[in-house]
């Protein structure tokens, strides 16, 4: 029996419909898409065992071991898996690495037990291929709105707020700088990079090609933009962000430090405060070579006094200091350098209210 499959990779992309990988959990760990969960025919050890015997004594007998492994209960339980899934989001599709047998096998016992589930022709692999293909033809498709400023400005604030905006930082769980790491760890580059063709190409199709994102280069954390992708934004518009630094300290110790040490608290219970602490302190470690020893040293006894006054009486105003310290001697700096060399390229440079403004003129539309 012929069992329904699709290869219009574009339209499942547009539709993102809930998916059900049956590869391993190794794999799906590797990389997988928006909307994946993980309900593997073999888990990884039963995965490893059949490879052996398919490198041994061929496919055969490796579908052989394949069943005799996943059989009687292991079977009904992971059947079952699938069907409740199935009953939840009708419109759900299946996969496996290639679209082959795994998959194949998969499709066939959800349909022997009453349900019906259309595979993805090609797997992972083939829709893989195909967003990777989209982020490198993007060139003469897109109108990318580059959205700089110095650190604190407020540029996320801006990004937010329209719907023609592919926000970097959200899909690499990064802020962007060596003290941007959120608690959860960033996803895997694969994981990444698929992310940003799901964002961006329903973006591209609704928005006559109008792309706002952040000024972040070719990193985000230890993250790195497609090549290909990377050129085609060093192409787009720049507008600056212009913030005055009392608004800016008072963003980043908002975010830095208030937001930060409450999801810590959330995340670690007691030890939440001193994990918080840890996290800065590292970061601070990791600028010391390009600050210089004595600025460096400066800046840590301006934490540290901070971080007493704090475990002394809990009042936090005090890491004001060594962050108005840190966007004076390192950021700032860093920005002028880097934005003379892009002066040609600025497209219009204001406040808040003014950034909006002009993005409403240019066809943006607020969410």
């Amino acid at each position: 029996m012929n069992l329904p499959t699709r290869k219009d990779y574009r339209q499942i992309v547009l539709d993102a419909p809930p998916l059900i990988d049956v590869r391993a959990p190794v794999e799906f760990r590797e990389g997988s898409f928006p909307g994946a969960v993980n309900l593997p025919l073999l888990n990884d050890m039963e995965r490893r065992e059949v490879g052996i015997v398919y490198k041994q004594s061929g496919n055969e007998k490796a579908v052989e071991l394949g069943h005799q492994l996943v059989g009687g209960a292991v079977k009904e339980e992971r059947v079952r898996a699938w069907i409740d899934f199935i009953g939840q989001n009708p419109n759900a599709l299946l996969y496996c690495f290639r679209g082959g047998q795994r998959s194949k096998i998969s499709q066939q016992w959800i349909y022997e037990a009453g349900q019906e589930i259309v595979r993805i022709e090609g797997g992972y692999k083939a829709l893989r291929a195909f967003l990777i293909r989209y982020l490198d033809s993007l060139e003469g498709k897109i109108s990318p709105y580059i959205l700089g400023g110095r650190t604190g400005s407020g540029k996320t604030n801006i990004i937010q707020k329209f719907h023609e905006t592919l926000d970097l930082e959200k899909i690499a769980n990064h802020r962007g700088s060596s003290f941007g790491a959120n608690i959860h760890t960033q996803p895997t580059q694969i994981d990444f990079e698929n992310s940003l063709a799901y964002s961006l190409l329903p973006l591209v199709e609704h928005s006559e090609g109008k792309v706002l994102l952040e000024d972040e280069g070719k990193n985000v954390g230890r993250l790195y933009l497609p090549a290909k992708l990377l050129e085609t934004f060093y192409k787009g518009k720049i507008l600056i962000l212009e913030t005055p630094m009392e608004d800016r300290i008072e963003n980043i110790y908002r975010e830095y430090v208030l937001k930060d040490q409450k999801e810590y608290i959330k995340q670690s219970g007691e030890r939440g405060l001193e994990l918080w602490h840890e996290s800065i302190h590292s970061a601070m470690g990791r600028i010391e070579r390009r600050l210089g020893g004595l600025r460096h040293r400066n800046l840590m006894e301006l934490f540290f006094h901070a971080w007493q006054e704090q475990k002394k009486t809990g009042r936090t105003e005090e890491h004001t200091a060594w962050i108005e310290f840190l966007l004076r001697e390192y950021y700032d700096p860093m920005y002028d350098y880097q934005i003379a060399k892009k002066k040609q390229m600025i497209e219009f440079s204001g406040t808040q209210t003014e950034i909006h403004n002009y993005l409403l003129n240019q066809g943006f539309s607020v969410l």
